[in-house]
């Protein structure tokens, strides 16, 4: 059986089983002069602290999140870093990268949209007390990489942990009914993940420093460094049919506003509810656009028009599920225009030679 067999009564309905969650990651700066922190600069002790501080009243229950060590209170803020193992692979310490939120599980994408920018609002206030600022920027500015002790018995899970030390991005949680789920491929749904994915990508790219500069190339400045790092091995989505027929979707530089959060949850959802959308592609391949796009953006070869193709159609298609495609526009002006964060980000730092003004510029998350 298709979706398509589904009246838009029965696929609205359907609709209302969907369950949504978000996890956003941020770079920590100094509130008086955006210096860049990271490990060296800050404690576990100090940014759980912080988080401790902040009310809850209002956000939904915890209940599901999981409690990350060393951490011995349930909560939607949570110190992302590099985790320090004792004999057993156990966390028993955390070098700090940064912080992220990640919001209870929401019976709606307005609610989880609301939720969010409650916990940010409130988390931002509570960090600018400590003389720190939270700023939306997917690697980190000065610092690309990282050394640390054996923290995974996987080898390959231990590259990744340190590699993952200078990036932040957000996660996209959306989880189907069981019924709707037993309808969709995932090997289907990650071929077609891996064709349009990295169009997606592309919209969003957001990290063009590295080393406390432009990232340089022999034509121009890269777009995400982050992607970079992410292309050869990250996965663009992860399953998790035992939570709930939970996918996390993985594929977004770290955006600064709500309406792009939405627009990110929008296109995933197309993705999945569109049967129309033919493009497919192998893992090598995507391997390779995602290459192209952490260097182009949107100039990469293609990208434009299997963006341009997703985005033409999934307004109808959302539609009919009950889902508000308005939050697609800001999607939809970079594709006419070309000009992506990262493109403003470059010409800010060009005009002003100022580090500074471009982290300050990404501080502000406009809810």
């Amino acid at each position: 059986m298709k979706f398509s067999q589904f009246s838009q009564e029965e696929k609205m309905n359907f609709a209302k089983g969907f369950r949504f969650g978000l996890e956003s990651e941020y770079l920590v700066v100094k509130k008086d002069d955006f210096t860049p922190l990271w490990h060296q600069d800050l404690t576990f002790e100090l940014l759980n602290g912080i988080f401790e501080s902040v009310s809850l009243e209002g956000i939904p229950s915890c209940d599901g999140l999981d409690l990350e060590p060393p951490q011995t209170k349930l909560m939607p803020f949570v110190v992302e870093g590099y985790h320090l193992p004792d004999m057993d692979f156990g966390a028993k310490e955390i070098l700090p990268k940064g912080v992220e939120i990640r919001t209870p599980v929401c019976d709606s994408l307005e609610h989880v949209l609301q939720v969010h920018s409650t916990l940010y609002t409130r988390l931002r206030a509570a960090m600018n007390a400590h003389n720190f600022d939270l700023v939306c920027l997917s690697h980190h500015p000065i610092h690309s990489k990282f050394s640390g002790p054996q923290n995974k018995r996987r080898h390959d899970y231990w590259q990744w942990s340190m590699e993952v030390m200078t990036t932040f991005g957000p996660d996209i949680n959306v989880s189907l009914p069981e019924n709707l789920a037993a309808m969709v491929s995932d090997e289907d749904l990650e071929a077609k993940i891996n064709y349009y994915g990295p169009a997606l990508s592309a919209l969003s790219v957001a990290s063009p420093f590295v080393d406390g500069n432009l990232w340089g190339l022999k034509e121009g400045f890269g777009k995400s460094f982050r992607m970079h790092k992410r292309s050869y091995i990250a996965p663009p989505i992860e399953f998790h049919p035992t939570e709930k027929n939970r996918y996390e979707f993985k594929v977004f530089d770290m955006p600064n506003s709500l309406e792009e959060i939405e627009a990110q949850f929008l296109t995933f959802l197309a993705l999945v509810l569109d049967e129309s959308l033919q493009g497919r592609a192998s893992k090598q391949t995507r391997i390779y656009d995602l290459g192209q796009v952490a260097r182009h953006g949107l100039a990469a070869e293609d990208m434009k028009e299997r963006a341009t193709e997703l985005l033409e159609k999934a307004p109808a298609v959302l539609s009919q599920w009950g889902f508000n495609p308005k939050a697609l526009e800001v999607f939809k002006k970079r594709v006419l225009t070309g000009k992506t964060p990262a493109d403003d980000m470059i010409e800010l730092y060009q005009k002003t030679q100022s580090l500074k003004e471009v982290l300050k510029s990404r501080s502000e998350f406009r809810v």
